[in-house]
């Protein structure tokens, strides 16, 4: 016997569960995830930290859709998800290009002196020349910002479903259907919403691949540098991203801002990637790294051309790519999430036309 439903969505990470909330009660529902729990991969290894000037402007504009329902508004009304951070901007005199790229068209950064900046960050080395600060920049509860996601959309009646592996997909008679975990499903529409393996389910589904590649970012804690509390310091990263940093829990988490592609995987860190990423970081402070408390690594994946991938499929009816989303899941999750339900409920999308077309696959001939 097939389980039936109006919506399919395959992929239990921040995109797809978003989704789920976001349909409400509106359209049967079944989410399927691979592994145990959803946001298992790039959902559960975010830096967690929302930065509106992050991104092109397409993103930019995900962003700012995206603020209100992160700061406690919208459909999932809550406390909020943001807690103040800040973000911090430096560069060498070799960055100088990029620092200007990066302040080109921002909003609410404001360039600051390098004194201002050590103050922000003491343990900054004095050889930087440039420095910006977005003090709108905020650490995101990822963790409470799923769950919220994950009790509405139950309390709409959408099923979550782990260890559900898809396997294959066909469409006949205007229906999808999809083997997963041992359980076939059928369903008008199919969301791809698979992250780094959403070009692997693609072409389970018949379809060519958009490009999607996963690329490995790693990260690691350190112990806060001797008699110093970096609870109040601002998330930091180099102009060139050679870097970044924040605050955690009273530590330090520090990546190397890594980009290697790698096929869908769970990731792990390169111990050579993260020995010269923390050797650069240390280069631009005044503190010797001398411990490493823990490392990981997750997946963050890019379309081609760096945007995500929202929208139907003009290649098959029925078929919604939710992909793509790179180093901006989290933060676009709201905006993302809404506008894959307004297309499929039919309804006019609350983003402006022009960034619905930036996002649509047909771009990449999807």
């Amino acid at each position: 016997m097939s389980i039936t439903c109006d919506c399919l969505i395959i992929g239990g990470g921040i995109a797809g569960i978003g989704l789920a909330a976001h349909l409400g009660a509106e359209r049967s529902t079944v989410v399927l995830e691979m592994e145990d729990a959803p946001g298992r991969h790039a959902t559960g290894r975010s830096a967690a930290i929302f930065i509106r000037n992050y991104g092109n402007a397409t993103l930019r504009a995900l962003n700012d859709a995206s603020v209100e329902v992160l700061g406690g508004g919208g459909a999932f009304a809550e406390t909020g998800f943001l807690a103040p951070r800040g973000e911090l901007v430096v560069a060498r005199p070799e960055e100088m290009e990029r620092f200007a790229a990066y302040l080109d068209g921002a909003e609410g950064l404001e360039q600051i002196s390098v004194a201002e900046a050590m103050r922000l960050f003491p343990i900054l080395s004095g050889d930087h020349v440039a420095a910006a600060y977005e003090a709108g920049a905020a650490d995101i509860d990822v963790d409470r910002l799923l769950q919220a996601y994950l009790r509405a959309a139950r309390h709409a009646g959408s099923r979550l479903v782990t260890s559900a592996r898809v396997s294959a997909i066909s469409r006949k008679g205007g229906v999808w259907r999809v083997e997963a975990g041992g359980e076939t499903y059928e369903a008008q529409v199919v969301v791809n919403a698979a992250g780094a393996w959403a070009d692997t389910v693609a072409g389970l589904a018949g379809l060519s691949p958009l490009g999607i590649q996963p690329y490995r970012r790693s990260a690691a804690i350190l112990p806060a540098p001797a008699g110093l509390d970096v609870s109040a310091w601002p998330a930091v990263v180099s102009a060139s991203e050679a870097w970044y940093a924040k605050p955690e829990a009273g530590k330090l988490l520090v990546s190397p801002a890594d980009e290697d592609p790698l096929p869908p995987q769970d990731a792990w860190p390169d111990d050579m990637v993260l020995a010269e990423g923390l050797d650069r970081f240390e280069k631009a402070t005044t503190v010797a790294v001398t411990r490493v408390e823990r490392s990981w690594a997750g997946l963050r994946s890019f379309a081609p051309d760096r945007t995500p991938v929202a929208g139907f499929s003009g290649a098959a009816e029925g078929f919604v790519w939710l992909a793509g989303q790179g180093g901006y899941g989290i933060q676009t999750s709201p905006a993302l999430s809404r506008l894959a339900a307004d297309l499929i409920l039919e309804r006019a999308p609350v983003l402006a036309p022009a960034v619905v077309v930036a996002l649509a696959p047909g771009r990449l001939g999807g």
